[in-house]
């Protein structure tokens, strides 16, 4: 089985219904632009960037499916830090207050810590059969992680592992996010879920009004405001207030993936199928031709400069700048 199949199973695993009714809103029709992106190849083509993440210095870690490295661009240079193992969709990354970076390793059964000088730490997680999903780092360190082989949303604090299972029979637990507040989201793909963990650690689900819409990446905005992709339904979802609302996009079967949302509000997003990046602000969708036909977009992370980074699976690690994304 490829490496990108693998990947796209990752994303698709479960499905699940709700029965709640909620609110849709309409957007207006999107404007094609073919910015000046900034893009860095792979010095090896089978080295797939997979996962990216933008650290408070200015540095952007990138992970690779199939290397034994973890990626970063400095000062607009490509680097790459060794680690121990060849990865094998390493699908959590997240950049630490310290300057360190978080990832899952689910080859090697861990999740583990990586220094701006590339010591790497690692916590060995006590599953025969590991599956992992999206990595979020909180203000206070912890390393909150989906663990789909033991039901639970983890968390990884001054090397101990902590696991928050949820009563549902249905998983699929994918994306992962701290809000201000200390306050963890995470998507439940099969469960058709959102799942909040409140600082105390008490567990409390929202059910998706659309049946089967199969959320996976999620964000929280400033505001509150949280913010996922619904893969099957093809739409971006927000939840705010005890409200869901969803915005369609107009790309028929886009192929969502990856969001992340921006100082000024605006909600980044990768669409797959339409080798572009997707931007919704003020309920008013644009969309970024990306310049390449094959760019296949799967991970966004917006910098301190309000830069847009993106991992592209075909072998790209690409930036659409400050200027161009507030435009």
């Amino acid at each position: 089985m490829s490496r990108k199949r693998r990947l796209r199973i990752a994303v698709v695993a479960g499905l699940g219904l709700a029965v709640l009714a909620g609110a849709a809103a309409a957007l207006l029709p999107g404007v094609w632009s073919r910015a000046r992106f900034v893009e860095y190849p792979m010095a090896q083509s089978e080295h797939m960037p997979v996962a990216v993440a933008a650290a408070a210095d200015g540095t952007v870690w990138f992970t690779m499916d199939g290397a034994a490295a973890i990626g970063r661009v400095r000062d607009g240079r490509v680097e790459r830090l060794p680690k121990p193992g060849k990865s094998i969709e390493p699908l959590g990354l997240a950049a630490a207050p310290d300057g360190s970076v978080w990832y899952t390793d689910m080859a090697r059964s861990m999740v583990s810590r990586m220094t701006p000088s590339g010591a790497v730490s690692s916590v060995p997680i006590d599953t025969p059969i590991v599956r992992l999903g999206r990595l979020a780092v909180a203000p206070d360190g912890a390393a909150w992680f989906a663990e789909a082989t033991s039901y639970s949303i983890s968390r990884v604090k001054d090397g101990e592992l902590t696991r928050y299972p949820f009563a549902s029979v249905f998983g699929g637990p994918y994306g992962v996010a701290v809000a201000a507040d200390g306050a963890v989201w995470a998507t439940l793909q099969a469960g058709n879920q959102l799942l909040r963990i409140t600082p105390d650690g008490s567990l409390e689900t929202f059910n998706l009004p659309r049946p089967g819409a199969v959320p996976t990446d999620v964000a929280v905005a400033p505001d509150g405001a949280v913010w996922f992709v619904e893969f099957r339904g093809n739409s971006i979802g927000r939840f705010k207030d005890g409200r869901f609302v969803s915005f369609a996009i107009a790309n028929e079967n886009a192929g969502l993936s990856g969001i992340a949302v921006a100082d000024d509000g605006a909600v980044w997003f990768g669409m797959l199928r339409a080798s572009s990046l997707g931007r919704l602000r003020n309920e008013e969708l644009r969309t970024y031709k990306l310049p390449r036909d094959d760019a296949r977009p799967y991970s966004l992370a917006v910098d301190r400069d309000g830069n847009v980074w993106y991992a592209d699976i075909h072998g790209y690690v690409g930036m659409l700048p400050a200027d161009y994304a507030r435009e």
